[in-house]
């Protein structure tokens, strides 16, 4: 959550950390603002909204090389011009990602000093800390250094002081913050689409990194203020990977994209039809699978898959709950935790968790040198590439085939199953092309409530299916067991409500397809995304070809992605950016 983009070089720093700013909106959209340092005084100048807000009042003439930048999720605070980062206190300004957990009574400490505060920020209380503490060391290394012992919470700072006009300064806690570094100049910023337009070179920082940069120089401290070196990393992607190419939107750009990232995994994964170099799940007695949101529902895919292939008691568990529960941690016990971006708060918390009590972390991740990563015993990437909109689609995907690879590596369906993959990227391919979603999209887009139903596999595809809708139609939608929904909620059931059904596991289609006749006797309109040519169950059908039991539950993911853009797309909202949302939820 938040983006930051900083830079210090010979290029315009308005046009180069607004082209990085811009690249980072995925991670926040409730505001922007800009300060940048000329003829050595700062100017800020913020907005709420979007980031086009912004673009609207910067002068793109002002000629000034070094600056820092921010797009905002808001946390504390309303999203207003004034909340807006960046925030400043004295001779700091400063931009932030992550939330300051004990700001209220830092705030009425920096009061007594008299301090005077504009915002409801947990930001502007950093700044004002940092301020005071570079008062009264009279060093900003210094300051920086004693900042991490008074600030509780998570942090990725940029921030530029009065008395060094030409230095960016840079820290993080629990927070992702990245260098590039070029010929050109020098970036800070939290993540990679915001460096790839000057430099495919970067850095990553640890914890309590303190990094200080100039447009010629980066100089890196450990948090005992020891100058260390940091190992430069190659980024071997390009600037189509951030492109819409030719889409409308990225989503749709995503989707299309989801084959191809099955083949990669394939290609990487296995080999002759034998799972390949990727871990061994068959050791544990358990295994709990710990995610947030799309990830989370990726793995009830993998347990479905886990257990049926490779007979191991697999539980599901959401993140942000994980820490606060009776965990029976033992040596049998294997943790594998999901994160697109592995930086999610809730995640590297759980993980955290694991690794105190010495338990097998296993960690399925989309970037490589995330802090999940990183910190995990073992680690499997899924070679999704860059994802922008924020509603997962590709790597939701690639989540889901990694664990069926775990799955079937030394178990009975492994030839077949790998035969099986091999012809998902072709599928795809057919249900994007071959059907028109637009007329059932029409009629959810027409619904104020949705029910999404499903039994066994079908119940935990229609989690996802259902999530996907409410992201970005904003249609109130709710997943269930199609069986339990007679035990309290088809009370909601009248003519208004929609209902979308998963029917493809036919060992207990004839059970849900009751559960369909029952809510269709009380006047609901009944979708059905299914492989059964029967037309008395559903008022309408996205109707799928009949594939094996193993593969079919992958095939319904595309149709559920495809419904739930052409739903938003109807309604007109902004598909890439919905409200309220953030690609990476680096906060608790």
């Amino acid at each position: 959550m938040c983006g930051i983009a900083s830079y210090a070089g010979d290029k315009n720093v308005i046009k180069t950390i607004m082209t990085g700013l811009k690249s980072l909106e995925y991670r926040g959209y409730d505001s922007s603002g800009i300060a940048y340092m000329k003829n050595g005084k700062i100017n800020i100048i913020k907005k709420e909204g979007p980031i086009k807000n912004l673009d609207k009042i910067l002068d793109y003439d002002d000629e000034a090389n070094i600056g820092i930048s921010h797009t905002r999720w808001a946390t504390h605070g309303g999203a207003t011009d004034i909340n807006a980062h960046p925030h400043r206190q004295g001779r700091i300004t400063l931009v932030h990602n992550g939330i300051i957990e004990n700001y209220n009574e830092l705030r009425e400490e920096l009061i007594e000093k008299g301090y005077v505060f504009n915002t409801e920020t947990d930001t502007e209380v950093a700044a004002g800390i940092i301020d005071d503490l570079y008062n009264e060391e009279g060093d900003m290394l210094k300051a920086l250094n004693k900042a991490t012992y008074v600030l509780k919470g998570s942090y990725a700072f940029n921030i530029i002081n009065d008395d060094y006009p030409d230095t960016i300064f840079g820290i993080r806690k629990d927070s992702p913050l990245i260098v590039g570094t070029s010929n050109e100049g020098n970036i800070l910023a939290s993540d990679i689409p915001a460096i790839i337009h000057v430099t495919n070179k970067y850095i990553i920082l640890n914890n309590y990194d303190i990094v200080v940069l100039t447009k010629d120089n980066i100089k890196y401290y450990d948090r005992d203020l020891n100058e260390i070196y940091k190992d430069i990393k190659i980024f071997n992607g390009d600037s189509e990977e951030i492109s819409k190419n030719g889409y409308d939107h990225y989503m749709l750009k995503e989707i299309n994209e989801e084959g191809e990232v099955v083949k990669r995994i394939l290609s990487l994964y296995t080999k002759d039809n034998k799972v390949g170099n990727i871990f061994n799940i068959k050791k544990y007695k358990s295994i709990d699978i710990v995610a947030c949101g799309s990830a989370a529902f990726a793995g009830y895919i993998g347990k479905y898959y886990i257990e049926k292939y490779a007979n191991i008691r697999t539980n599901v568990h959401y993140a942000s709950e994980y820490r606060y529960q009776k965990n029976f941690f033992d040596k049998d016990t294997l943790v594998i935790l999901i994160s697109q971006s592995g930086e999610t708060a809730d995640t590297l918390a759980a993980m955290k968790l694991a690794n105190e009590h010495d338990i097998d972390t296993l960690s399925i991740v989309n970037r490589r040198d995330s802090s999940i990563a990183r910190e995990s015993k073992y680690v499997i990437y899924t070679p999704a590439g860059i994802e922008i909109a924020v509603a997962t689609t590709k790597a939701y995907l690639a989540q889901v085939i990694i664990l069926i690879l775990l799955a079937i590596k030394n178990s009975s369906m492994e030839e077949e199953g790998i035969r099986e993959l091999k012809l998902l990227p072709n599928i795809i391919t057919k249900y994007i092309n071959d059907f028109n979603y637009k007329g059932i999209a029409k009629l959810v887009s027409d619904k104020k409530n949705i029910f999404y139903l499903g039994r066994g596999i079908d119940y935990y595809l229609a989690l996802e299916g259902s999530l996907k809708l409410k992201e970005i139609s904003y249609i109130h939608s709710e997943a269930f067991p199609a069986g339990e929904l007679k035990h309290g909620s088809i009370s909601l059931i009248d003519e208004d409500f929609g209902v979308i059904a998963i029917v493809l596991d036919k060992s207990i289609s004839d059970k849900t397809i009751s559960n369909l006749k029952e809510v269709s006797s009380r006047g609901a309109e009944v979708i059905a995304i299914t492989n059964i040519d029967k037309d008395d169950f559903s008022t309408h059908k996205i109707l799928l070809d009949n594939h094996s039991e193993f593969l079919t539950p992958l095939i319904a993911i595309i149709p559920m992605q495809l419904l739930a853009y052409n739903t938003a797309l109807i309604k007109g909202y902004d598909i890439d950016k919905p409200r309220n949302l953030a690609k990476s939820v680096t906060v608790e």
